[in-house]
């Protein structure tokens, strides 16, 4: 089974509700307590995680991710410990992978979707990779049977927005509001036509994300007609200040899970 095959099965086996997809920073706050939080969110009910690569300028990151990113670079994060993460968390649920172009243009897109392939990865997620340049890394991963999962914006105009959307593998990640990932008080305003929009343009799954931080709110962008929903800052946060922080972060994406059922 191919990545996008992964990815695809993943949102067809949800029976009547939105996919969870938590979110979780590789290596921190190391590599082997992540690994922990990666299986512990499989266990507790998500049908895929998204593993990001950390990085010294997330642009597209708040400052729990930011700060969880800064942390694990100063204990010595790397691009090939976070790939041994995301192998080991992809053999128990399908993992796509958040990474910064930079990191990807060091290496070469086709050298990368190889590591990927190797590491039992399904998909990539690149937020600041220019539309422009989108062809060369979707010839690699498709060469290499992975997904491209763009992001989309509320304020994306309605022809990139087609544009994009034609070009999404696996799901389009669609941000709930203008701005950087992070918890907010409540459901971002007109979610129902930011869905319908990005459904209208793609045909691959719609999965919300952007300041989703109680289930509350997750169960309201599933109503939304959601076909996904990603968890981020809030589970951070959870890894970030708990003592046993698998255990911890498993718990708060039960409760997400339970919400979407």
């Amino acid at each position: 089974m191919t990545g996008c095959e992964r990815i695809g099965a993943a949102f067809e086996q949800r029976t009547g509700r939105a996919a969870l997809m938590p979110y979780m920073m590789a290596c921190f706050p190391d590599e082997e307590t992540s690994i922990a939080i990666g299986l512990s969110c499989a266990a507790n009910g998500a049908d895929l995680v998204e593993v990001g690569i950390p990085y010294s300028d997330p642009l597209a990151d708040g400052p729990v991710i930011h700060e969880a990113a800064t942390q694990a670079l100063r204990n010595g994060a790397t691009v090939q410990a976070s790939l041994r993460v995301a192998k080991a968390v992809s053999e128990a649920v399908p993992t796509v992978v958040m990474c910064y172009a930079n990191l990807v243009l060091s290496m070469g897109w086709e050298a990368f979707a190889a590591e990927l392939v190797e590491a039992g990865v399904s998909g990539l997620i690149c937020p600041d990779l220019p539309l422009e340049e989108a062809p060369e890394a979707l010839a690699a991963l498709d060469a290499h049977g992975l997904a491209l999962v763009p992001l989309v914006a509320p304020t994306t105009p309605d022809s990139r927005l087609a544009e994009i959307g034609a070009r999404a593998r696996g799901f389009l990640y669609t941000v709930s509001v203008a701005g950087t990932t992070g918890e907010r008080s409540g459901p971002a305003a007109g979610i129902d036509a930011v869905v319908e929009r990005a459904r209208a343009n793609t045909s691959v799954p719609v999965a919300v994300g952007f300041g989703i931080s109680t289930p509350e709110q997750a169960s309201s962008t599933a109503d939304a007609g959601a076909e996904g929903v990603i968890i981020g800052s809030r589970l951070i946060r959870e890894a970030a200040t708990a003592a046993d922080p698998s255990t911890a972060v498993g718990l708060v994406v039960k409760g997400f899970a339970d919400s979407l059922r």
